[in-house]
Order: structure tokens, then C-alpha cells, then sequence
């Protein structure tokens, strides 16, 4: 079996027989893991990872946000409605994934694409203070950009599809450490519809569809089991969501990515308690819906030592359970 098939059919639920291993190693640690392993491409191959998490394409302002940002100009709701969207059918755009896709095709991984959501990719031209007001005194204007910008990430996510990834990777922050930045019934009103029409036209089109939303999410899960996820990352235990809420009542709606903590577990030089918490969530999920991986970028803090500590024992663990 393929890496590839082994983490559809996990994220499936059709329990293949070993956990899909993958980790978010890149962003912090390319230099150390460089120069100890020769490249983040060859740390991949030695712990034999099953995904692939590819980063590129349009993005959806100009520069020129920023430029009218610098005059004066407060980028409100009202504002960015006026603002055109970058095009999305320029082919130099995509090159990048098209590279991403041919290293990765040959190693046979599941390969998932980083794409935007509604929420956190205007925090961007808003900042999320800002956003976090307009949304209650610019609530229609606001659910308008929300619509052109769930009709851009559309747009461009067929692009993705036809270029051959596996799955688009809704990347959309909701949470704080305890509860979503925004109440329940804001999150129903205007970001719920936006999610339920991208997510059906991706699957519409043959994709696998996850979801990237750090901080506590508890309140809104079963609407992510309704818009019809594939699979979340991560589900932070560190976040008001234990592992039994997931247990109890959603493996069998959708699969999680995740399972290695960097805010608690790894990077922290504790060895004891890195083996005893990778030991642990082992024990809970395997041969459930789940892949193993970090709840989000390694820090720079963890040292390679660490980190080689930690992935040869999830591949140790991953290889018993054939």
C-alpha cells in the first residue's frame, strides 16, 4: 500500500493497519535540519513520511492593499469591497505547487495544499483586532467580502485540483486557548455558509477537504462535521479539547491530523515526557482516523537531538502496529 492510500483510507476510517506519520518541521528548523541531514527533503525520506503539506500559489491581495494602508486609508469592510482581488489564472503562479507535486508524486505521499479560508486570510488586510470589530459593526458588508472571497479561494483551488493534489487544506484560525474568537452565532451567520459552499465545490470536483483551525474549536465541531471535513489539524488537547470529546462523539464524522503537541510536548528538552505524551496519544488513536503529526510548526527551540528522539519513536510505534 502507498502512503498516499494509507492516509485515505485512515482518514476514511477504514483502519489500514498503521498510523500515517507526517510533521510541520519546515518553517522554524530548515537551517539545523539542513545542516544535520543534508536537507528537510532527506529528513522526510529517512522518517518515510506519508503526506506532504505544499505551500504556494496566489495570493489573494496586491501589494497595493498595503500601499493604500499607508496613506491613511483604514482598510474597513466598506473599503475592500472596492478592492479588486488578485487574478488566479496566471500559470507562473503555480509552478511552485507543480515542483512540490513532482518531488512528492515519486515518494507515492498524500499530498495536501495550503489554501485560504474566510476568517484568517483577512486578518490580513484587516488585522485581527479590526476584524474582530467589523464583524459586529459591519456585519452585511462584511458577509459580502466573506463571499468574494470564498468565490476567489474556489476559484483558485481548481487549480489545485487540476494540477493533481489530493486534498485542499482549508487553513481558517477560529480559536483562543479556551473558546472561538467570535460567538457561536456570528460564526452560523457569516462564516458557516461560506465553508459549507467552498467545501462542496472542492469535493464537487473529487478532493479530500481538511480543515487548519488552531485554539479551541469545541463549540462548532459538529458544524465542521456538517460542511463535511475529511480531517481536521490539530486537535489541541492544550485547548480545552480532550481527546475523549473526539472518542465519544466525532471519529466516526472525521479524522484528525496531529497527536504531537509544540506548545506542551515537543520542544521543551524533556525527553521522559515527550516519550510518555507520543506513548500516550499512540495508545488513544491508533487504528482510529487519525495521522500522526505536530499540532502546528516546530519551534526553533527543539534541537535536532529532540527531534530525531521523537521520530524514531512515532516510527517505531507507527512500524508495530503492521
Amino acid at each position: 500500500m502507498t502512503s498516499k492510500e494509507l492516509v485515505i483510507k485512515t482518514m476514511k476510517g477504514e483502519n489500514p493497519g498503521r498510523t500515517p506519520i507526517y510533521g510541520w518541521v519546515a518553517a522554524e528548523l530548515s537551517e539545523p535540519i539542513t545542516k544535520t541531514y543534508g536537507s528537510v527533503a532527506a529528513f522526510e525520506d529517512k522518517y518515510r513520511f506519508d503526506m506532504a503539506h505544499i505551500f504556494g500559489g496566489p495570493r489573494p491581495f496586491s501589494p497595493k492593499l498595503d500601499e493604500l494602508r499607508k496613506t491613511g486609508v483604514e482598510i474597513t469592510p466598506e473599503v475592500l469591497l472596492d478592492f479588486p482581488f488578485n487574478e488566479i489564472d496566471q500559470t507562473a503562479d503555480y509552478e511552485d505547487i507543480k515542483a512540490s507535486l513532482a518531488h512528492h508524486r515519486q515518494r507515492d505521499r498524500f499530498c495536501y495544499v495550503q489554501t485560504y479560508g474566510i476568517f484568517e486570510a483577512l486578518n490580513d488586510a484587516f488585522g485581527i483586532e479590526n476584524h474582530l470589530m467589523y464583524m459586529a459593526l459591519y456585519p452585511d458588508e462584511l458577509k459580502e467580502v466573506y463571499q468574494r472571497m470564498a468565490d476567489w479561494n474556489i476559484k483558485n483551488a481548481e487549480h489545485f485540483i487540476e494540477l493533481g493534489v489530493d486534498d485542499i487544506h482549508v487553513s481558517d484560525d477560529w480559536g483562543s486557548q479556551k473558546a472561538l474568537m467570535f460567538s457561536p452565532a456570528m460564526y452560523e451567520e457569516m462564516i458557516l455558509p461560506e465553508h459549507m459552499r467552498m467545501v462542496s465545490a472542492y469535493k464537487k470536483k473529487g478532493a479530500m477537504v481538511s480543515l487548519h483551525s488552531d485554539g479551541c474549536i469545541v463549540s462548532v465541531l459538529d458544524h465542521i462535521a456538517e460542511i463535511g471535513y475529511d480531517f481536521i489539524h490539530p486537535w489541541q488537547e492544550v485547548c480545552n479539547m480532550p481527546y475523549s470529546i473526539y472518542l465519544e462523539k466525532y471519529q466516526d464524522k472525521f479524522g484528525i491530523l496531529g497527536g504531537v503537541c509544540v506548545q506542551s510536548t515537543l520542544g521543551f528538552g524533556n525527553l521522559e515526557r515527550l516519550e510518555s505524551e507520543i506513548r500516550r496519544v499512540f495508545s488513544l488513536l491508533k487504528g482510529k482516523r487519525w495521522a500522526c503529526c505536530t499540532t502546528h510548526f516546530v519551534e526553533s527551540t527543539c534541537s535536532m537531538e529532540e527531534l530525531a528522539f521523537a521520530y524514531n519513536l512515532i516510527r517505531k510505534l507507527a512500524d508495530q502496529e503492521k
